[in-house]
């Protein structure tokens, strides 16, 4: 079994959650993506979010809102993918860069339309009262 290991940023306003959609993509994900090499979570979200929104995320004021694990979207059955999720304030103001076409605040009846870890996620945070 293949594991992906990836960093989301959860940027939540009035009840609903910044996401993205990259070019040639369906399915909305929430913001943020792939460890490299050596890096640590925060590093790994700094980075993310500078290439994809073009916003600085402020590292000390990050917290971690938990770890979700299901079924890597668009991959071989039993490619899982392991989702590290942080608030964090940020400078600027996100909008699309590199491969990102679109970004949307997402609400709970969007669910449908975000990759099964954020199915999971969104569950999470509407059990939480923070998605509407």
């Amino acid at each position: 079994m293949r594991e992906i290991d990836k960093v989301a940023w959860i940027r939540i306003e009035d009840g609903r959650v910044l996401s993205t959609r990259s070019r040639g993509k369906e399915v909305w994900y929430l913001p943020g993506g792939k460890r490299e090499a050596g890096e640590t979570d925060l590093e790994t979200l700094v980075r993310e979010i500078a290439e994809e929104l073009a916003v600085t995320v402020v590292p000390e004021s990050a917290v971690h809102v938990g770890t979700f694990t299901a079924q890597a979207h668009g991959h071989a059955t039993g490619t899982l993918v392991r989702m590290t999720c942080y608030t964090a304030d940020h400078r600027g103001t996100p909008r699309p860069a590199s491969e990102i076409e679109e970004v949307a605040w997402l609400g709970y009846a969007d669910r449908p339309r975000v990759s099964p870890v954020d199915q999971l996620i969104f569950d999470h945070l509407r059990a939480a009262g923070a998605l509407r």
